[in-house]
């Protein structure tokens, strides 16, 4: 009998009430890289919100502008309420680097 219920299992209803769904504007937004390159979107990222803004970072067209690699408004207003809340100040090369701004805000939250 055991046997039975653990073959069953995996068709059964999945533990994945963890997973965040994928935004609309995600998809709106991978929907429109897919179709400039002719690439297909994996069910899987289409289902997880890690899944699908890690297809979408490695399929982005790249942004010449000398802007692109700053912190987004949010990125800098999350990192700003944690260095308030922490008493941390944010070191300044955070504000002209994405990346720097992101292992801040990680190594800090």
């Amino acid at each position: 009998m055991t046997q039975n219920l653990r073959n069953s299992a995996p068709s059964g209803p999945t533990n994945d009430y963890h997973l965040l769904p994928v935004t609309d504007r995600q998809m709106r937004f991978a929907r429109a890289i897919a179709e400039q390159s002719a690439l297909e979107i994996p069910v899987e990222a289409q289902r997880d919100r890690r899944l699908m803004s890690a297809w979408i970072s490695a399929h982005k067209p790249h942004d010449p502008s000398p802007f692109a690699n700053y912190p987004t408004g949010k990125q800098v207003a999350f990192a700003e309420r944690i260095s308030r809340s922490k008493r941390r100040p944010i070191p300044s090369e955070c504000f002209r680097d994405k990346h720097a701004m992101s292992q801040w805000i990680d190594h800090n939250k």
